[in-house]
């Protein structure tokens, strides 16, 4: 039997969040060295998510992409989507940090 549709987005949307955390706490453990809270938050949070569209389809993506592809595949796909955004993000922080200074 088929679920609904809006069903069907919030699973795979619960997914690709889970998919999301992990990439992020990879991420951020591999570029900053430590476990950092504030980052992960501010790169998985759906403020940021909204930049590229609605957050749930934007997890809804990746969980998507995860369940067909493997974890490679989602992991690829955050990179080329959610990390350059976050990567400006971050940046845009950090001289905002610095001019405050």
């Amino acid at each position: 039997m088929k679920k609904p549709p809006e069903q069907q987005l919030r699973e795979d949307a619960w997914i690709g969040d889970a998919v999301l955390g992990l990439y992020a706490r990879q991420w951020l453990l591999a570029h900053h060295g430590r476990i950092d809270t504030a980052a992960f938050i501010a790169f998985t949070s759906n403020q940021f998510l909204s930049g590229l569209s609605e957050p749930t389809q934007v997890e809804a993506t990746i969980g998507r992409c995860y369940t067909r592809e493997g974890i490679s595949s989602a992991f690829a796909h955050i990179e080329a989507t959610l990390l350059p955004l976050f990567q400006k993000h971050q940046a845009r922080r950090q001289r905002s940090r610095h001019a405050a200074h």
